[in-house]
């Protein structure tokens, strides 16, 4: 998805800062956000009040929370996907098979985009939660799907979002990541060699569309401790590329 720049409506933007705040802080009371939006509390009760008109709000006493409407998007939003139910069913074998953590993500707006998780017996928790948004380039799932983009759209991405560093491991050269792109290509997976937090490995296989492009990626995650080695560099790799052919298989007949 390419982006498209033009003018914006400081009053939208207002509100979209508010859902934002109370979705990262779990609600909050009209002075709390006033402060931390640096907004004056006759603003910040205006847009709440027009929010809980329209029910994307609800009030506990002096306190705002995000209200249930927002399941009604998300779960529209899921089955636009297409391939959501395969996927489910798909990460929840591969996470079984492997005791490890699956995850799927597509890009949207230059980053990743979690769609689905699923635990296996020695899965590891992470941080990462379905609808969180990473940059793509530290991740094993992000870097499976830049590899089969344009590499102007990559130019693009990059311009936009940077290679922030995480860890000593980051790539944060651009030539350093095209190069890696190019592994990734000739292998056929990603890997994310503790590039996003220390000590956590991850192996991730692009899904792609019948038009060639790429419908997101499927990835297994876990400690290094035990992403070594044989299983490292040949098992799982293969598990996640079976997984990826299932669900592109599937894609063709959605």
């Amino acid at each position: 998805m390419s982006r498209e720049t033009g003018r914006t409506v400081k009053a939208v933007q207002t509100t979209l800062d508010i859902v934002e705040y109370l979705r990262e802080n779990e609600g909050g009371k009209i002075t709390d956000i006033a402060d931390d939006l640096h907004r004056s509390k006759g603003t910040v009760h205006s847009h709440l009040a027009t929010l809980l008109e329209n029910e994307y709000v609800v009030k506990d006493g002096e306190a705002y929370r995000l209200s249930l409407r927002y399941m009604d998007f998300g779960q529209f939003v899921q089955e636009r996907l297409g391939i959501y139910d395969v996927v489910q069913d798909e990460l929840d074998d591969l996470a079984a098979e492997t005791g490890e953590l699956a995850q799927f993500a597509t890009e949207e707006h230059g980053r990743a985009v979690y769609i689905y998780k699923a635990h296996g017996e020695k899965a590891v928790q992470t941080a990462s939660t379905v609808g969180k948004r990473e940059n793509l380039h530290c991740i094993s799932l992000g870097k499976a799907m830049l590899a089969h983009m344009p590499r102007s759209r990559v130019e693009e991405i990059v311009d936009r979002h940077g290679l922030p560093a995480y860890t000593a491991a980051t790539i944060t050269e651009r030539e350093k990541l095209f190069a890696d792109l190019e592994r990734v290509r000739e292998r056929g997976y990603a890997v994310d060699n503790e590039e996003k937090i220390e000590g956590l490995r991850c192996i991730a296989a692009p899904v792609k569309g019948t038009d060639g492009g790429v419908l997101g990626a499927v990835s297994i995650s876990g400690p290094s401790s035990r992403m070594d080695g044989k299983r490292f560099e040949e098992e799982l790799p293969n598990n996640v590329k079976r997984s990826a052919n299932v669900i592109e298989i599937n894609a063709k007949f959605s």
